[in-house]
């Protein structure tokens, strides 16, 4: 039992809400965005548009108030006078709303919100015919019929406060047709039309004229051309029959005067290719003379410049060697002194950097160890001075040891170009032997010469005079004072081998395993 009754109760309740549901949406009313809802009584006057509100009966009553746009006619039956008296009618079309805003719709629902439609547009025209009256009546016809959009615009701002106190706007105002019973705008464009023919008519009579004189003008123009072409071509034609006639005399003059100068250069070329010939073979003559003799001055000067090639390839050759050996012991003497001022520098720096590090953290003990390595400096650079003292006091024998010591380097140096010859080619007068063993005998001599020129050479480069030096070496000066010095004289073999080159035999001597030739 109990829960059938549960059911009843829930069945019954269900019906309840489905009813309630059922009233409120009865009273529930909605409007489209084209219409406004005005709802009054309990709670005043509401404007609802675009949306739905309840409407509690016996307290709550609405009206629907429409807000889409109404066009109608704007025709007063009545003839409207402009300001020059003139009668017209002029017929026109309106389109007016509600404007949308609240206050505008309880305006308009004020006013109108009993009447039907046809009883608003009959009020709303009479206002528009009113204001359009006054307006003409300010207006010429020729303004009204030539300006519409002007009468419009009028129209619009004259009638639009009279329109807002209704909360209406005037959305549009056109003028469709302006007439009169007079036929006054029918003929108000005669005039401009008769103007218009006569000064078309005029227009087309003086380009005729025009047209008649300039055809006239252009056949009078057009025969005096002709004939004075006619003229001129008979002109040119014999002007034409002189030119030829004068250009027929002159083709013949010039044939006859070219005939006559083509014999005369004939006749010179002939004679002059003789005498060219004869000279040409005389020039050839003496060129080939010329040429022998430049031949043999050629080998003549080739052969001189290989002895004397040969002669400055052994002098520059010992020379270049003693002072590159020169420059070699300057270098390492300056390049020694250097490093050992470097270093003695580096190391002072060094110590000096690593003192001033650690003298915050261990004072005494880095100041101990810097007066050791101050000190070690100092000893370092007396001896130093020491041997800078010892170089200043650098006496002759040590110089002499020295100079003497580098002599079989200069012998060797210039020695090693006759260990690089494949073979040798002497030249030599043979004097009273064999030419070859003479010859020989003359490479060795030169040679023996050429390292006795060594104590001159190295006074010219160093400026040491080496006798001098040997003078006051303890033990020689004695014996070398009493001994006149000899130095073998330099001979030239280029005097006595280019003066007789002509007539020495050529001898190959071989270089180690090179055959005779």
């Amino acid at each position: 039992m109990n829960f059938i009754s549960i059911a009843i109760v829930a069945g019954i309740m269900v019906v309840v809400v489905l009813l309630l549901a059922m009233i409120v949406a009865r009273l529930y009313r909605k409007v489209g965005p084209n219409e406004a809802l005005i709802v009054y009584g309990f709670g005043g006057t509401k404007v609802v548009k675009g949306s739905g509100k309840v409407i509690w009966p016996m307290i709550q009553q609405s009206r629907e108030l429409s807000l889409e746009l109404m066009s109608f006619d704007v025709a007063p039956t009545q003839d409207l006078y402009t300001n020059q008296g003139v009668a017209v009618n002029v017929e026109a079309v309106a389109q007016i709303k509600v404007k949308s805003d609240p206050v505008s719709i309880l305006t308009a629902s004020e006013q109108f919100l009993s009447m039907d439609y046809e009883a608003m547009q009959g009020l709303i025209r009479l206002v528009m015919e009113g204001h359009l009256r006054g307006i003409v009546g300010q207006l010429t016809i020729e303004a009204i019929v030539k300006e519409p959009e002007m009468v419009a615009d009028r129209m619009r701002a004259n009638v639009a406060e009279d329109m807002a106190k209704m909360g209406l706007e005037v959305v549009s105002f056109t003028i469709r047709e302006v007439t009169d019973s007079n036929d006054y705008i029918l003929n108000m464009g005669k005039p401009d039309v008769a103007l218009v023919k006569r000064t078309a008519d005029i227009a087309i009579a003086e380009a005729e004229r025009d047209t008649a004189i300039r055809r006239a003008q252009a056949m009078r123009e057009a025969r005096i051309a002709e004939a004075a072409a006619e003229q001129e071509k008979v002109t040119a034609e014999s002007r034409s029959q002189t030119v030829q006639a004068e250009a027929v005399r002159d083709l013949n003059i010039k044939q006859a005067e070219y005939e006559r100068t083509v014999q005369e250069q004939r006749a010179r070329a002939e004679k002059a290719y003789e005498i060219e010939a004869s000279i040409q073979q005389q020039k050839i003559v003496e060129e080939q003379v010329r040429v022998e003799q430049v031949r043999k001055q050629g080998e003549i000067a080739v052969q001189e410049a290989e002895i004397l090639r040969r002669e400055k390839e052994l002098i520059a050759t010992v020379l270049r060697a003693a002072e590159v050996e020169k420059q070699r012991i300057e270098t390492l003497a300056e390049a020694d002194r250097q490093r050992q001022v470097l270093q003695a520098m580096a190391i002072a720096e060094r110590t000096r950097l690593e003192g001033e590090a650690q003298a915050e953290v261990v004072r005494l003990t880095g100041q101990a160890e810097a007066d050791v390595i101050m000190a070690k400096g100092k000893s370092e650079a007396d001896a130093m001075q020491i041997k800078a003292a010892a170089f200043q006091n650098y006496n002759q024998a040590a110089i002499l040891d020295k100079l003497l010591g580098q002599m079989p380097e200069m012998v060797r140096a210039a020695a090693e170009p006759l260990n690089r010859v494949d073979k040798i080619t002497v030249v030599s007068t043979g004097g009273d032997g064999d030419g070859a063993t003479t010859g020989m005998n003359r490479i060795t001599g030169d040679m023996t010469t050429l390292v006795a020129q060594v104590p001159a050479l190295l006074e010219a480069l160093t400026g040491v005079n080496l006798q001098e030096l040997l003078k006051h070496v303890p033990g020689t000066e004695d014996l070398y004072s009493k001994q006149a010095p000899r130095t073998a004289p330099a001979r030239k073999p280029s005097d006595e081998t280019t003066s007789k080159v002509d007539a020495e035999p050529v001898v190959t001597v071989p270089a180690e395993d090179e055959d005779v030739q």
